[in-house]
């Protein structure tokens, strides 16, 4: 069985904003000398655990982030019959079992990533004491759970301070995607038109903005420890295994939501190295220190990609004990990588995944 699986993703976005910072535009980072578009590692786990991909293929082995516990404990209550200051009493008691909660609230401090097993116990108390018309007992509070089988905690990780020994360590890594050339935020000016003005007054427009974007090839790099997450998820190798696969198609074929209505930045990956074995992960991020240039980037940056594997290779011996490759970059020949290399279609890469040799 392969300890890691690390991916490698090209994929290209028109005029888009799928990523924005605290002024409303597009992220960039510094690289190599040359100012990069951005995507976080935040936004792009967020976008793959909420598609409807992810959910599709995990079910009800999903959890939720949220700071509303103690809100949504206190409407049922009250819906069940309990006067509202006793609702709100216990509830507050529920939100505190997942975090700090300020006084005179009900939402935790922080935002904290609950499981099913979690969710149901919650409700299950709401009933109890709802339907015995008591306040929570010390034996009730026992909400939370070690490794609950929810895949996005388990891939992802999850952090309480107040109980840390409920703490999930992350079976998966993202990097932030870059674009592998020089870019810059541009950007649009656009105005909008009153639809019941005449015009006979006023001419003008009834608003003028302006709206930050870029566009460009991103590098994405994701890596998974696959004995972690099957730990994770308490030995469930079947579970691990429909995370990954779904985990992998989300990551191919879903983009991020930022101004999606505006900018319609829908994508799938160009190209997808995925390397299977027990050497330690890399990123091939270094492929692009140096800003790709030119007219024909896509095959430019998989040249790239590919020689520093090779690279890599040579240096330290191979990097990988299998890969395989998915390409819709029609003008790609054949591979640069020596050793076990696979291509094909992504079936065939989920095929590839779920292989334990």
């Amino acid at each position: 069985m392969s300890h890691f699986i690390q991916l490698h993703l090209l994929t290209s976005y028109p005029p888009a904003n799928l990523n924005r910072d605290d002024l409303g535009r597009p992220k960039t980072a510094l690289m190599g000398g040359a100012k990069r578009l951005r995507v976080s590692s935040q936004s792009l786990k967020r976008t793959w655990r909420t598609s409807a991909l992810f959910e599709e293929a995990v079910g009800q082995h999903r959890g939720h982030r949220t700071k509303r516990v103690g809100i949504e404990a206190e409407k049922r209550l009250i819906e069940k019959g309990v006067d509202d200051k006793k609702a709100r009493e216990w509830a507050t008691e529920i939100a505190k079992v997942f975090g700090d909660v300020p006084k005179n609230e009900l939402e935790t401090s922080q935002l904290v990533h609950i499981g099913p097993e979690e969710q149901a116990a919650v409700d299950a108390l709401v009933e109890t004491l709802a339907a015995e018309n008591r306040a929570p007992e010390k034996e009730d509070l026992t909400l939370l759970r070690d490794k609950p089988t929810a895949v996005d905690i388990a891939l992802f990780g999850r952090m309480l301070a107040a109980e840390p020994k409920f703490n999930v360590e992350a079976a998966c890594q993202v990097a932030h995607a870059i674009t592998v050339h020089a870019a810059e935020v541009e950007d649009d000016y656009f105005t909008a038109v009153d639809d019941l003005n005449a015009g006979d007054e006023h001419r003008g427009a009834a608003h003028v903005g302006e709206a930050g974007f870029g566009a460009g090839l991103f590098y994405s790099y994701i890596c998974i420890d696959r004995q972690q997450l099957i730990e994770n998820l308490q030995g469930n190798e079947e579970l691990a295994d429909r995370a990954i696969a779904a985990l992998v198609e989300a990551s191919v074929k879903t983009s991020p939501k930022g101004k999606q209505n505006s900018f319609g930045s829908r994508a799938h990956a160009s190209y997808v190295l995925a390397e299977k074995g027990d050497q330690q992960p890399r990123s091939l991020s270094t492929a692009f220190l140096r800003p790709v240039m030119g007219q024909d980037q896509s095959l430019d940056a998989i040249n790239r990609l590919e020689r520093q594997a090779k690279a890599f290779d040579e240096a330290y011996d191979v990097g990988a004990d299998r890969r395989f490759i998915v390409t819709a970059e029609p003008d790609y020949s054949a591979p640069q990588l020596t050793g076990n290399v696979a291509t094909g279609s992504f079936s065939a890469l989920v095929d590839f995944l779920g292989d334990d040799r």
